[in-house]
């Protein structure tokens, strides 16, 4: 009988043990960070900053989540989910800005705090993180294009989808440095690739059909420079054109190695997926950001911060890096 009790006794404490870490684990604010897809290596490398995020501060729980293609509506579902599950927090990098207004506002208005990247005109958030300013960005692209292609002669743009902010930018920073150099002509702008090495290859490809004289390629999304590269590659005009974009070493090492891209830039996706939920957690804990702060981060030891597009800010960093053939081995992603 004594042995019963004990064991009863026993089995009481445990459940109240065990009641009591369930209620602990459920009080770690959970920030989920939000991707455009799963799979492509920009948001796998983005996936080792949120974790790396997590395992230095254990006192949040970190993740990363994506549709598997990208698309708005599938990334907006995954967000309403999360709400349904009120997490702490939502760091998104949207696929269309404009189509996630709605679902973000719901999220606000559940107390969860809501963080973007790559989306500096959205209403409902509360930080918009950015590597860069957009814009300057786009120019340096094209001035790169321009300088290669001797200032002369017919060039396009590429992008994620049109609802992909910062893509846009960049093509219109590009449009808008061109035009200091009349005889440069920009056709068929803004070619959407929806983040898919074969679509930016086809459409590359078609660009080279209707425009066999054209000199150079300005690429959105970080695969769009792979599809190019390999349509330049295939017709043999690696001495013929330029080609610049968003890329990553790892993946457009070969095509930078055979001159057929020239050159991409990036910042690193594992610096942005920590800063984002580095700021996600700050904005839990009621802490300020403020403009000249250091997030510890490289490309963002001195941010600026400005008024968002509604009642949020805009954070932004200078954390671009250029990369060429000379120094793309230099990078491990």
């Amino acid at each position: 009988m004594l042995a019963i009790r004990k064991f009863a006794a026993c089995a009481v404490a445990l459940a109240a043990l065990t009641a009591t870490t369930a209620a602990i684990a459920e009080e770690k604010p959970s920030i989920v960070t939000v991707v455009k897809v799963t799979g492509e290596n920009w948001f796998t490398r983005m996936n080792e900053g949120v974790d790396a995020y997590g395992k230095e501060n254990p006192g949040v729980a970190t993740s990363q989540v994506g549709p598997g293609k990208a698309d708005a509506a599938q990334q907006g579902r995954l967000i309403e989910d999360l709400v349904a599950k009120k997490v702490a927090a939502i760091a998104v990098v949207p696929m269309d800005a404009s189509a996630l207004e709605g679902v973000l506002k719901r999220a606000s208005q559940r107390g969860i705090k809501v963080i973007t990247h790559e989306a500096d005109n959205m209403k409902n958030t509360l930080v918009d993180i950015e590597a860069f300013d957009n814009k300057v960005f786009g120019a340096r692209f094209n001035e790169k294009i321009a300088e290669c292609m001797g200032k002369s002669g017919k060039w396009t743009s590429f992008v994620g989808s049109l609802g992909s902010l910062t893509h846009v930018q960049w093509a219109d920073g590009g449009s808008e440095n061109a035009k200091k150099y009349p005889e440069m002509e920009l056709v068929s702008e803004k070619n959407e690739s929806f983040n898919d090495a074969n679509r930016a290859y086809e459409k590359a490809r078609e660009i080279l059909r209707k425009y066999p004289d054209i000199k150079g390629f300005q690429g959105g999304s970080a695969i769009d420079v792979i599809g190019i590269g390999r349509a330049v590659e295939e017709a043999g005009l690696q001495d013929k054109t330029c080609v610049f974009g968003i890329g990553l070493p790892k993946d457009t090492g070969s095509y930078l190695e055979s001159d057929a891209v020239d050159g991409i830039s990036f910042w690193d996706p594992k610096d942005a997926g920590y800063v984002m939920n580095k700021v996600a957690d700050m904005v839990l804990k009621g802490e300020e950001l403020k403009d000249g702060m250091d997030l510890g981060v490289p490309g963002y030891e001195k941010v600026t911060v400005k008024k968002g597009a509604g009642e949020g800010v805009i954070v932004v960093g200078q954390a671009w890096v250029d990369v060429d053939k000379s120094n793309y081995a230099k990078y491990p992603f």
